[in-house]
């Protein structure tokens, strides 16, 4: 997989890098901002090579990709450096709740996988504490092996202020390093113990509302925005000269003081009525608690409107040492990974079985996008199938006591996390989860769906059937335009001319139509209509980019005659463009046409120069 190839078509496609804002991932999609969503081509990005889906929410433009996105991410970042990244005026507004619930994505997805490591420390260790009190009758815990480990397993929890200033200061954009100075002194042990003493604090004669900061969540999240206007507001008015060392200075000078004495309790008191609300609707009936985020999680998931629950698990954790919230959301990552088996069992369809299977082996490790998008809301029932054997397994939790002694992402290898709760609880945790796997399997496979049919029988996007193509095993290419041949190398854009993207050659165009060179299916064609890509009955796939650096003219001095998803036999006029006028423009019109699955091929050779027209051979292949 070419994750270079991958991150510059997923650029193109959302509009180019002057129309991304901002940039980020979790651990399965890639997660843009863009100045203007009207210029991403959803469906051009879907059918991208390693992509899942598309989705919109929260106010972002969500990639799904699975697994391999961090190293998409990685080629994204190289492409659009962080001061690259333009911040136009006019860029569009988004509602509150997706303003709160994108700024809650950005401030703890990135330390969950750190927070989910500990997590899976602290089960092994639960479980070694357990094994051997129960085989041998000794207490492990006060051996200094087990208190160095179960320091690494505390540590994130203990220091969570430190790790969400951090975060916390990157989505409010102020300085990272005051941010954690405040969570610093928040956590400091001398400050501590003067908020857990038995005396009265004040600052200055004035009372100061004693609390433990240490684990909190929400205190510094409150501080790290307050400390983003107030660091403004001294930036703005202190002279050039003296900021270097006065607006650090007044900053701390004023927001210590007013997250101790203000925003601090403001933020526990909040924090404590979240969790009492939750822990009320949890003790009114633990199981319609489970059912609920067991059946809707992974609903949830999709709208991105699970982000504003994380906060409460992790809290949980933080301040009590357990947490049942991930146990039942759990029960929603299994049922996916059943319904996704179910789906393999019972499709008919090559592909959506290798996919449906994948995504199934995804779920069971926590991470459900794949089977979500993939393949069960993509089929509906499976998906419907899911959410009622998710809310059978976490009311059969919730019915147990079902909880964990951690936060950790929801799989077989964090079941070890609820097995300190005790027998009972783990055994409803353990018959939930399988509930929720094997009940949604088969309730899938029973049920069924509408299977889609395999594409060498039809093509659900276009009327025809590959019958009516000619399917003769030509390995040659003719060329899809009149013009003269250079070689691909000669390109002046080293993407072409380092053939990254595949072998071919480059036509530089006498005239501006393009035809197509063998019977084919349209599979892409950008909005801009400066290239567009082909597949061939012989296999080849063609990538037709019309100039260089032209998709800046949006479609200008372009016309298409085809859409994508059509099937098109030899020699049908597929899009025009003028020259001419893109030579005025400034534009280089080197036409590069390339073989996009080069590897698919034993020998890719292009011809070596001269005049050519649409009969002219301009590539052979060898199988």
């Amino acid at each position: 997989m070419d994750y270079t190839k991958i991150a510059e078509d997923i650029l193109e496609n959302v509009g180019g890098k002057n129309n991304v804002k901002g940039l980020s991932h979790c651990m399965t999609r890639l997660r843009f901002e863009l100045n203007n969503s009207s210029k991403a081509n959803k469906d051009v990005i879907s059918k991208i090579e390693g992509v899942i889906t598309v989705v919109e929410s929260m106010g972002q433009f969500q990639v799904v990709i699975g697994n391999k996105v961090t190293k998409v991410y990685d080629e994204l970042i190289k492409l659009i450096p962080e001061s690259s990244v333009s911040k136009p005026e006019t860029s569009e507004k988004q509602s509150l709740g997706n303003r709160i619930l994108s700024g809650l994505a950005g401030i703890f997805v990135p330390i969950v996988p750190a927070i989910a490591g500990s997590g899976m420390v602290k089960g092994i260790l639960a479980i070694w504490a357990l094994y051997f009190t129960n085989k041998y009758g000794i207490d492990v815990k006060q051996y200094q092996s087990y208190i160095i480990l179960n320091a690494l397993s505390d540590a994130v929890f203990y220091f969570l202020p430190i790790f969400l200033a951090f975060t916390a200061s990157k989505v409010f954009k102020t300085s990272q390093v005051l941010s954690m100075i405040i969570a610093g002194t928040l956590c400091y042990p001398a400050f501590t113990a003067l908020m857990t003493g038995k005396d009265a604090v004040a600052f200055i004669w004035i009372p100061v509302t004693k609390a433990t900061y240490t684990s909190s969540v929400i205190p510094i999240i409150i501080a790290v925005w307050v400390l983003s206007y107030v660091e403004g507001f001294f930036e703005k008015y202190i002279p050039e000269v003296l900021k270097i060392i006065m607006v650090p200075t007044c900053v701390l000078l004023v927001m210590l003081p007013a997250t101790i004495l203000l925003f601090g309790p403001i933020g526990i008191y909040l924090g404590n009525a979240i969790n009492f609300t939750y822990k009320a609707i949890y003790t009114f009936s633990p199981v319609l608690c489970g059912a609920f985020l067991g059946g809707l999680w992974c609903v949830l998931v999709i709208f991105g409107a699970h982000k504003a629950l994380v906060p409460i698990g992790i809290n949980d954790v933080a301040q009590t040492g357990k947490q049942n919230l991930l146990a039942f959301a759990g029960a929603a990552n299994f049922s996916q990974a059943g319904s996704a088996l179910g789906v393999f069992f019972k499709t008919k369809n090559k592909q959506l079985k290798t996919i449906s299977l994948s995504a199934s082996i995804t779920a069971l490790f926590g991470i459900t996008e794949p089977a979500i998008y993939g393949a069960n809301l993509r089929l509906k029932k499976p998906m419907i199938c899911a959410v009622i054997c998710g809310a059978i397994g976490g009311g059969i939790m919730g019915l147990g006591g079902a909880s964990g002694n951690a936060f950790a992402n929801q799989g077989i290898l964090t079941i070890p996390v609820y097995a300190s709760a005790g027998m009972i609880p783990f055994l409803s945790y353990l018959g939930g989860c399988a509930i929720a796997f094997f009940g949604s399997a088969i309730l899938t496979y029973i049920v069924g769906f509408e299977d889609i049919e395999n594409e060498t029988e039809i093509d659900s996007e276009s009327n025809s059937t590959k019958e009516n193509l000619s399917y003769e095993e030509n390995l040659e290419i003719t060329s899809p335009l009149e013009g003269s041949i250079i070689p691909l190398t000669e390109v002046n854009d080293t993407v072409f001319s380092s053939k990254v993207i595949g072998n071919g050659v480059a036509l530089i165009p006498t005239n501006g139509v393009i035809k197509a060179p063998a019977d084919c299916k349209v599979v892409s064609l950008f909005p801009t209509l400066h290239a567009m890509g082909l597949k061939l009955n012989n296999g080849a796939e063609l990538l037709i980019h019309i100039g260089l650096n032209t998709v800046e003219l949006n479609g200008k001095h372009f016309e298409s005659y085809i859409k994508q998803g059509d099937y098109v036999k030899k020699g049908t006029k597929l899009l025009s463009f003028d020259v001419d006028k893109l030579k005025e423009a400034g534009y280089d019109v080197t036409t590069p046409v390339i073989v996009s699955n080069t590897g698919d091929f034993s020998d890719v050779i292009p011809c070596k120069s001269g005049q050519v027209s649409g009969e002219d051979i301009i590539i052979s292949l060898a199988k």
